[in-house]
């Protein structure tokens, strides 16, 4: 698939699933019903499923259920229903593995400045989706853009997920948006990540999702040409990011909202 694939005029794509991919039918459920509300509503679907968590709090938290199941997973929801998946990768040797099966890599915000990650990826040939650090100032973000470029692949997207605001907290600054666009790369805005309360006392990270909307209606009239939203059937029995996680059948009504807001400004 090519980047083209995913502007459209009238809409923003969307990048939508669960955390981490915990079952072939899990998957294949939220999926479905996803593809089933995008169609309806024109909007560009990238199946979104973590194969495996690495950044973890604590020892004990789940991180997968197994590499090759969870990407094989992966490959089925596109196999089965036809729609592109993403997923990110870790170190430099995921890369090339990952390839194999989606079709668009994703490099988490906290490794966006590591070079050989971005290399590796860019060299997959995929589109490569950059999550701008928690750290970083929106300009900076072009250079990481840029290491995917001078390794031969013009495919990236570049993604918003909040900045580090205290120790516990996250704020998205909107100007972000209009000041990554200007480096010519379609721009994100993950708005459920963009909610975390990160570095909780309990080893495991809070969040706002109340304030899903919220973020959504902004980013969508700010100009981002895509969202990224994590859902589940059941957050708080998920097994990844339950605290932050829209509920499923919340989804319709939101997006539902945010196409008018969108096709008001065109």
């Amino acid at each position: 698939m090519s980047i083209n694939d995913l502007i459209n005029k009238k809409n923003f794509f969307l990048l939508a699933g669960p955390c981490v991919i915990e079952g072939e039918d899990m998957a294949l459920t939220i999926a479905e019903k996803i593809l089933e509300i995008t169609n309806r509503l024109e909007i560009p679907y990238v199946f979104k499923g973590s194969y495996r968590k690495a950044n973890r709090s604590r020892v004990d938290s789940f991180t997968g259920i197994g590499d090759e199941k969870a990407l094989k997973i992966l490959r089925k929801v596109h196999e089965t229903l036809g729609v592109p998946t993403v997923t990110d990768i870790h170190e430099t040797s995921e890369a090339a593995l990952a390839a194999e099966y989606v079709d668009i890599i994703q490099i988490p915000a906290f490794l966006c400045r590591q070079t050989d990650l971005l290399v590796a990826a860019a060299k997959t040939g995929k589109i490569v989706n950059i999550k701008k650090g928690q750290f970083l100032a929106p300009e900076a973000i072009k250079f990481a853009a840029q290491k995917v470029v001078d390794s031969g692949n013009e495919n990236v997207i570049l993604t918003e997920r909040g900045t580090t605001f205290g120790y516990t907290d996250l704020i998205v600054d909107f100007r972000s948006i209009p000041q990554m666009k200007k480096f010519g790369f379609p721009v994100v805005t993950d708005i459920t990540h963009s909610l975390q309360q990160p570095n909780q006392s309990s080893g495991v990270s809070g969040g706002l999702p109340e304030m899903i909307e919220t973020i959504a209606r902004a980013a969508v009239a700010v100009g981002s040409d895509g969202l990224f939203v994590e859902t589940h059937p059941d957050p708080t029995n998920a097994k990844s990011d339950a605290t932050n996680m829209l509920r499923l059948d919340l989804l319709e009504q939101l997006l539902t909202k945010l196409v008018k807001i969108r096709q008001s400004l065109s």
